[in-house]
């Protein structure tokens, strides 16, 4: 129970940065086509941290507020990386926060899969709404993906018309 208790919080500490660079990310691409497609997979990403608070609940696993604290700290240090641009916002941000939530969903459906397995010998946990969340981080995860694609092309398109002079 103790490693079980080590592994949930340290998902918990993901699902909090999780929480907050998609909320940035749906924020900061609010009104364009991406944000449209973002901000629904933000929302739903802020509904499985709940999910997975309720069943460390269920299980009855404190939350270790410094893993919380650890997963907070680590996306806003996240956003000091430098872009190639000082003021404004570049291409390339958005591309890296991107990828960061795609790994991150990856690691969180990872999470998922271990409880649903974990549900056959432990009847607390509920196989049916393991299932949703982890098909639900499969959608996730093309979503991002999509727009991951999109974005580099668009990014270092521009990137490479600069080089050039173009």
């Amino acid at each position: 129970m103790k490693l079980l208790g080590i592994y949930l919080n340290d998902h918990l500490a993901g699902a909090t940065a999780g929480k907050l660079r998609s909320g940035h990310l749906a924020r900061t691409t609010r009104g364009s086509a991406l944000g449209r497609s973002v901000g629904p997979v933000a929302a739903e990403i802020a509904q499985d941290r709940s999910a997975l608070l309720g069943i460390m609940r269920d299980l009855g696993v404190p939350v270790r507020r410094s893993k919380v604290c650890a997963g907070w700290a680590s996306e806003k240090l996240a956003r000091l990386k430098g872009n190639g641009r000082l003021i404004r916002r570049s291409p390339l941000s958005t591309v890296l926060e991107l990828e960061a939530l795609r790994l991150a969903v990856e690691g969180k459906a990872a999470g998922w899969q271990t409880l649903r397995r974990l549900s056959a010998v432990d009847q607390r946990l509920d196989p049916g709404q393991l299932e949703k969340l982890l098909e639900r981080a499969r959608r996730q995860q093309k979503t991002l993906e999509e727009w991951r694609v999109r974005e580099v092309e668009t990014a270092l398109r521009t990137t490479n018309d600069q080089a050039s002079g173009d």
